[in-house]
């Protein structure tokens, strides 16, 4: 992530703008196992994967009474808990527990695919393994409603038209005056929310050192990376409660386990609304706890509340059905922010881009191709942003030459590395989406760049696109995070001064257990990993399809990071 990239041009930074406290932490634990203080629902779910049980766990941990005003939601933590269905019911009887913090932006749905996959995989070899997606605790301002009601019209209107769903009438995205509370959620409070999450559901801290394998894609490697140096209890003497004793290894998926955010740069663009870290930690502090600085991470397009929540929706259609004909783009509201959202994802070029014509509403889509747009490498030009999901189908493709042209200068990190096309008949055919199992098939037109470049091959296809929707719509802890801390990217970025220097107490802690690095190989390290990682390259994926991707892959094999987890559990090394 680089918070220093220059975009060409504001306008085109605008458009690209999408989208991926001193001493040690001795605040007490917030007692998390007191009556009714936790909370288990089952989850249905409609995953081909089967063997696998789900449910969303809520423990109470309320945050110190110096926080200030907040929802009572957010005194809350939850996650994702995945097992075998044939396993122990009781997570101290599992033979590993995986817990993975998410990346930048990222909820725990995010996690679906790669969590059912890796126990599933790990049963078959006899192991009955748990892994706990965790949501950071700011998604408890997030309203699920309107998704949940399973209809996108109902959707759209309860979130952008102020209809009911159930007699709940949505509240509105919540602006940075609401936000006070969130000036103090930075990594200090991050890692102890995983470290008081992890004691109150594994007590035993000798069961924790045994059985739990910590890790997280994204910037939750760094997050990580945080944990294991951290204390927890004051007293650098005192190791039992050092992050490093709370872990049998670790696991780092397109990442790295690390107290910096090198290996992540240059992934965002310019004009996010972060504020300049060269005002140094205590001013940078001071405007967010005053609200002259914005409490959560957003941009003009795409990177805000309003329009993450239009992906949940968009999976909803391609979960329902994937070959109708869409109906969304022209139900949505017309407003600046979603009509730049728009232009920015379906622009052909800088013309269309800044007349807003060809509009996306002029093209016969499928609701898979809607969400194909959204998020396949081919089309989406952020390339945290990007999954596999195959490719347009059903009448002619372009070149798509907005914000960047294919071929030419690229910023892999940023952009990515595929060639992105976009359907070039407005009021023509009904475009389709041809799923990532069909890439290369006989009836495959294979579409080509005007260079002659294939725009792409069964072996750069890797996600399910039906499968992508149900985790974006179907999960009760969203896909995405609509309201990042600020101040956890901000203390990161400051990882040199004294007030983040401090809480890394016992540095040898990220060195101190065995870890897995497993990489996209289009991914944001893709060409520069390093080589004393010794990482699991998984081929033809972006950013995200180590997280989404379909347990067997176009070559006929197991899906390789899930079976890279489920080995790893088996026996860290």
């Amino acid at each position: 992530m680089n918070m220093n990239c220059k975009a060409r041009g504001k306008w085109r930074g605008a458009a690209l703008a999408v989208l991926l406290t001193a001493g040690t932490l001795t605040a007490a634990a917030p007692g998390a196992r007191a009556d009714g203080a936790r909370t288990e629902t089952p989850v249905a779910s409609t995953s081909p994967v089967t063997g696998v049980t789900e449910s969303v766990v809520r423990v109470r941990a309320p945050l110190p009474q110096a926080a200030g005003p907040r929802p009572a939601a957010c005194d809350w933590l939850s996650y994702l808990r995945y097992r075998s269905t044939d396993g122990p019911a009781a997570s101290a009887d599992a033979d590993r527990i995986l817990v993975a913090q998410p990346g930048i932006l990222e909820g725990a749905g995010a996690f679906d695919s790669v969590a059912r996959n890796t126990v599933a995989r790990a049963a078959e070899q006899g192991l009955h393994i748990e892994f706990w997606a965790l949501d950071r605790r700011s998604n408890c301002l997030e309203d699920r409603t309107g998704i949940a009601s399973g209809d996108q019209h109902t959707a759209v209107d309860y979130y952008y038209r102020g209809k009911q769903v159930d007699g709940r009438t949505f509240a509105g995205f919540a602006g940075n005056e609401k936000l006070g509370w969130m000036a103090k959620l930075g990594i200090e409070q991050t890692v102890r929310d995983q470290y008081d999450l992890l004691t109150a559901e594994l007590p035993d801290q000798t069961q924790r050192k045994r059985k739990v394998l910590c890790g997280g894609h994204s910037l939750g490697g760094v997050i990580t990376g945080y944990f294991a140096a951290a204390d927890f209890d004051g007293d650098r003497a005192t190791t039992a409660d050092a992050g490093y004793n709370q872990c049998a290894g670790y696991f780092a998926l397109d990442t790295t386990v690390s107290t910096s955010l090198a290996d992540l740069r240059g992934s965002l663009p310019d004009d996010t609304n972060l504020p300049d870290i060269g005002l140094g930690y205590g001013v940078v502090q001071a405007g967010l706890d005053s609200g002259v600085l914005p409490r959560t991470l957003s941009a003009p397009v795409l990177l805000n509340p309003e329009t993450m929540t239009l992906l949940g929706i968009a999976g909803m259609g391609a979960l329902k059905d994937p070959d109708a004909e869409a109906s969304l783009p022209r139900y949505l509201p017309s407003n600046l922010n979603i009509e730049a959202t728009h232009r920015a994802l379906f622009s052909k070029d800088t013309a269309a881009f800044l007349t807003g014509k060809p509009a996306v509403k002029d093209f016969r889509l499928t609701n898979g191709a809607v969400l194909g747009a959204l998020l396949d490498d081919n089309s989406v030009p952020l390339a945290f942003l990007q999954t596999s999901l195959g490719f347009f189908d059903g009448g002619p493709i372009a070149d798509k030459s907005f914000p960047v042209a294919n071929g030419g200068e690229q910023q892999p990190g940023l952009y990515g590395t595929a060639y992105k096309a976009i359907p070039d008949r407005p009021q023509g055919p009904l475009y389709t989406w041809r799923n990532y199992d069909r890439v290369g098939d006989p009836d495959d037109p294979g579409h080509r760049s005007a260079d002659g470049t294939p725009f792409t091959g069964a072996g750069e296809e890797v996600t399910d696109v039906r499968q992508l929707a149900r985790s974006l719509a179907e999960q009760p802890l969203d896909f995405t995070e609509q309201y990042f801390p600020t101040k956890l990217i901000t203390d990161i970025e400051m990882a040199g001064s004294p007030q983040v220097k401090k809480l890394v107490v016992h540095p040898g802690g990220l060195t101190a257990n065995p870890v897995l690095t497993v990489l996209a190989g289009e991914g944001l390290l893709a060409g520069r990993a390093p080589a004393e990682l010794h990482p699991v390259i998984a081929d033809g994926y972006q950013h995200l399809d180590v997280l989404t991707a379909a347990p067997t892959q176009n070559n006929g094999r197991p899906e390789i990071v899930s079976t890279s987890l489920a080995g790893f559990a088996r026996s860290p090394r």
